[in-house]
């Protein structure tokens, strides 16, 4: 019978981190294990993370909570589909699905990428975040990740036009991702991201709030938008056709690998660009990520870089290139 725990742990952060809508020095972190007994009568553990996020109604506690909840159907034999149909999207949901998709594997003693039908991980370029701040900060910043070929600069409206240049100046060889995280007033939509294509920005993350992006079908828009808080999991995909060229997509947010993998999918088929992103969370997150960052057009799973701690064996990151995980870790 599979036994399904959760713990709580809050972590610091190497930095102070801001955006938008606020600054942060540590982050909670949920913990999902399942354990069950392989043929041999061996305890076998399955583990995921999720880092529930404030911006979605979630706290740690509820969180814990959502997961101790489905600790009867996990024992009663509760599949990663019947997980889909059991559970909303959200955090805890993420947990218990990577969870299972790590027990899966160390049961068949096969990797997870090998059971969800993919192609082994190897190492990927992941974007670094630069946290939001006065632009000088910011540049300097973007000059002592050097390493760092792929800057993701958070923004936040008023200013940010002289913070994207003044990073360009300092950073002329860097690819940029800027992430606005819901911040651009809509009468500054057209003059930031003309600025931003003028000055060689890839793509522009969530320039209005979710929900009131209606202004994005009605421009003409210079670079490829992508959809972070507006999108979640594959039935708002159709939604966002026409306001969005891409989608930011996140286990987090979808609940988990498993919805995640199909959320690629169809966004394919609807014609949107790939990210792969990831909350502020630690290598046991980023491990199943990984898998689905394996075919997007920008990886963006630098959460371990930005903390004080980690989980051991940790993913090995090289400046930018991180290295898929240990079995041990997950998977």
């Amino acid at each position: 019978m599979r036994r399904l725990s959760a713990t709580a742990y809050r972590w610091p952060l190497a930095r102070p981190f801001t955006i938008s809508r606020g600054a942060t020095t540590e982050v909670g972190l949920v913990m999902a294990v399942i354990e069950d007994d392989d043929t041999g009568g061996r305890q076998v553990r399955g583990r995921g993370e999720c880092r529930p996020y404030a911006r979605y109604g979630e706290t740690v506690e509820r969180t814990l909570a959502e997961i101790e909840v489905m600790a009867a159907p996990i024992a009663a034999g509760l599949t990663r589909d019947g997980l889909l149909a059991a559970m909303p999207p959200g955090a805890a949901r993420n947990a218990i699905d990577c969870a299972l998709w790590d027990l899966e594997a160390k049961l068949a003693g096969d990797p997870a990428h090998r059971l969800a039908g993919l192609p082994a991980p190897r190492p990927l370029t992941t974007a670094c975040t630069i946290s939001l701040d006065t632009p000088d900060a910011m540049a300097a910043e973007a000059v002592a990740r050097a390493a760092y070929p792929l800057l993701k600069l958070k923004l936040g409206g008023d200013g940010d036009a002289e913070r994207l240049a003044t990073v360009r100046r300092a950073r002329p060889d860097a690819r940029l991702i800027v992430d606005a995280n819901e911040a651009w007033p809509e009468a500054m939509l057209d003059t930031l991201l003309g600025t931003a294509a003028t000055l060689g920005v890839e793509v522009v993350e969530q320039p209005l709030p979710a929900g009131r992006d209606e202004a994005l079908a009605r421009i003409s828009r210079p670079l490829p938008v992508c959809a972070d808080e507006s999108a979640h999991a594959r039935d708002g995909l159709a939604a966002l056709t026409g306001r969005y060229d891409a989608v930011n997509i996140k286990l987090d947010k979808t609940g988990g690998l498993t919805e995640a993998l199909a959320m690629a999918a169809d966004a394919r088929r609807l014609g949107f660009r790939i990210m792969a992103g990831c909350m502020m969370a630690s290598s046991l997150s980023m491990a199943p990520a990984m898998l689905l960052a394996g075919t997007a057009d920008w990886v963006d799973l630098d959460g371990p870089i930005l903390m004080a701690k980690d989980h051991a064996p940790p993913i090995r990151y090289d400046g930018a290139l991180m290295f898929p995980p240990e079995p041990s870790l997950w998977g």
